[in-house]
């Protein structure tokens, strides 16, 4: 109604009188793109490159066919369609072992307190940057007594301990 009478009357006092936002009538009255173009070109484009194409490079074909359409769109587009690319879908990949497990068996078992010395001797390995190069250093500790009785430290993990 608003678009017949539009030559007589202003159009914001139409939509007044008829108590409609003069942002709907402009948004019904804005040309479409017919999304039938889009989701063929789409469909096309996706299954002539071996279904792993997504937004990014549909719509860099797009351009090339002189169409200027939104990500947004084109991944509305694919999700009515059904179409995901191969590199989205996740894959299984089975681990044999986890990272931070050791080979080593537990001799300890937290039991961290040591009635005698040299029962319980335990160590870590650290990197420290020296001169803006990367040096290690192990230290070896008693359980017993909490005491450091021995260390290493070099350029190389193959410097030798001192006592």
């Amino acid at each position: 109604m608003i678009k017949q009478n539009r030559h007589k009357y202003s159009i914001s006092a139409m939509c007044k009188v008829l108590q409609l936002p003069r942002s709907t009538y402009y948004y019904e009255a804005k040309a479409r793109v017919n999304e039938d173009d889009i989701t063929s070109d789409v469909v096309d484009i996706f299954h002539k490159n071996q279904q792993v194409y997504g937004t990014r490079k549909i719509k860099r074909e797009l351009q090339k066919r002189g169409k200027q359409v939104s990500r947004r769109r084109i991944g509305r587009v694919m999700k009515e369609q059904g179409l995901v690319s191969r590199y989205t879908v996740a894959q299984y990949k089975p681990h044999v072992d986890t990272c931070n497990e050791s080979k080593q068996a537990n001799e300890l078992n937290r039991e961290f307190k040591q009635t005698e010395a040299h029962s319980a001797i335990v160590s870590d390995l650290t990197y420290v940057r020296v001169n803006k190069k990367w040096n290690y250093i192990c230290v070896f500790v008693d359980l017993f007594n909490r005491e450091i009785i021995g260390y290493s430290v070099g350029k190389n993990k193959d410097a030798l301990l001192v006592y």
